[in-house]
């Protein structure tokens, strides 16, 4: 007869985690990351130097900037090698990959989120068009990071006359979920968790390898009645930890919001925005999106999408979505990111992604932080800083319509309007439109033969994707085309005969 899973306390469980084996997170930013369980893990190295040359394996980015999230695993010799979508948000696993201390590599989160759950299959990896032509690809880099890390992870393969990208499988032993109750037999539900996450592929990858599964849920009762709440099973489980509510918080922006989990009927409310080149861009990239678009926006200035939305009253002309799992509902922001306020439904990170790849997005807006003259786009190279694609490629290869949103230049930028005409009181000190990018994450003839509709916006001008490259379209009413456009790009676009942007997007209150 089958027991229950054991209850324990975190330093007990994490006591179970042997060296050199794989472990996978489970985690959106702060939702649903096991934050007491990697406290308890860091803590336990620095006492006995144990665990030792782990491989770290997870799909979004975890952290808060700082020493949250899986900054608790970033000790030199806790960690041997990393295998991460997002690499930002924890600034110390990215620090020990640029000096070259642990084997490090970067792969679409959309991608990984899928391998945790071919890995319980036990099949042999991804096989996607996700990540070819950019650096992840292994005719470029193969998303190694630095040249410790050489054993390469995905391959070019062919079939039927086609070519490929393997991501292959590797063995899961260790599993860190968590939850938000558990019963008696180890039956784990997420009611007030922001996200279901990959939580289940996680547990079956390490079940079906012989590894162990441990659990962080904020409560333990003895029955969970209502079987469809289950996320996880609890023949799954090997470990229960009950947290304290400081390291279970539902994401690290928030202790508890219940507009993440319950959905309320009426007009869903977001902040205004003051009047800036955020707004500007905001206003132009809203007006790409059609009546009935399924969206999604990317993190930073994307987001201002949302917000021209819902003061303009167009939030219900249109559905957002988020990579993580919500439909519907106002996207979060910061350490917030990846949950949506008032959402009508949230399902698994794995089939949103699976319906981005199959190309159910019709329209996105993403970032930018380098964009050169055949409109490919770096957003994870910063000098001596590393962020990472995450759904960035999946998102970019696959939505119908994309509109890149990003100032013109970086850097103390400073603009006003007066009259409807945009004037610039700070220039930007770094350009943005450059020669050569330093890491491709979209490439740009790849997505003309995809056949999708590519388009860049700054608060001064906006330019599109042609089979001759970059060619300007509009320029902002006051902004001279020479001196303030054509002269602080490291290239000439292809220029015709641009029209003016909207002159709505300058508007002020």
């Amino acid at each position: 007869m089958r027991g229950g899973a054991r209850v324990m306390t975190a330093d007990e469980a994490v006591a179970l985690i042997p060296s050199g084996v794989t472990v996978a997170v489970s985690g959106f930013v702060g939702a649903g990351h096991p934050e007491f369980l990697t406290t308890a893990i860091e803590q336990r190295f620095l006492r006995s130097n144990q665990p030792r040359d782990l491989t770290l394996l997870y799909a979004a980015g975890q952290g808060d900037r700082k020493d949250r999230g899986l900054n608790h695993l970033a000790h030199e010799g806790l960690v041997r090698r990393v295998i991460g979508g997002h690499w930002n948000l924890a600034p110390k696993l990215g620090r020990l990959a640029l000096e070259n201390k642990i084997e490090a590599y970067n792969f679409p989160q959309g991608v990984l989120c899928i391998l945790l759950r071919e890995i319980a299959a036990k099949r042999s990896g991804v096989i996607t068009k996700v990540g070819m032509n950019t650096f992840i690809d292994p005719a470029c880099q193969g998303g190694r990071l630095n040249s410790r890390t050489t054993t390469p992870l995905v391959e070019r393969i062919t079939l039927d006359g086609e070519e490929w990208l393997w991501y292959r499988a590797l063995p899961v032993h260790v599993g860190l979920i968590r939850g938000t109750r558990a019963d008696r037999r180890g039956n784990i539900s997420m009611e007030r968790e922001a996200l279901i996450g990959e939580v289940l592929p996680i547990a079956q990858a390490a079940k079906n390898h012989g590894g162990i599964v441990l659990a962080q849920v904020e409560e333990l009762v003895d029955c969970i009645e209502e079987p469809k709440a289950v996320r996880v099973p609890g023949i799954l489980v090997d470990a229960l930890v009950v947290s304290d509510a400081s390291h279970h918080a539902q994401t690290f922006g928030e202790s508890f919001n219940p507009a993440y989990v319950r959905r309320r009927a009426g007009t869903l409310e977001a902040p205004k925005m003051a009047f800036s080149e955020r707004k500007i861009i905001g206003r132009r990239a809203l007006h790409e999106i059609s009546s009935g678009d399924i969206v999604n926006l990317g993190i930073g200035l994307p987001e201002a999408v949302a917000f021209v939305a819902a003061e303009e009253g167009r939030l219900a002309d249109f559905t957002l979505t988020v990579e993580s799992g919500p439909t519907g509902g106002i996207p979060a922001s910061g350490l917030n990111f990846g949950c949506s306020q008032g959402p009508e439904a949230i399902i698994d990170q794995p089939s949103q992604f699976d319906f981005y790849d199959g190309g159910g997005l019709d329209f996105a807006a993403l970032g930018a932080v380098e964009i050169d003259r055949e409109g490919s786009v770096n957003v994870t190279s910063f000098g001596n800083r590393f962020a990472g694609v995450g759904g960035f490629v999946n998102i970019s290869q696959n939505a119908r319509k994309l509109v890149f949103c990003c100032t013109f230049r970086a850097g103390d930028l400073e603009v006003d309007c007066d009259g409807g005409n945009l004037k610039i009181l700070k220039e930007g000190e770094h350009c943005k439109f450059v020669n050569r990018i330093a890491q491709v994450c979209f490439h740009g003839p790849s997505a003309l033969a995809r056949g999708q509709r590519v388009i860049y916006v700054t608060e001064r001008a906006v330019f599109q994707l042609t089979p001759g490259g970059l060619e300007l379209i509009e320029v902002a009413p006051g902004i001279s085309l020479e001196k303030q456009v054509l002269d602080l790009m490291e290239f000439r676009p292809r220029v015709e005969k641009p029209g003016a942007m909207l002159s709505e997007c300058f508007r002020k209150p």
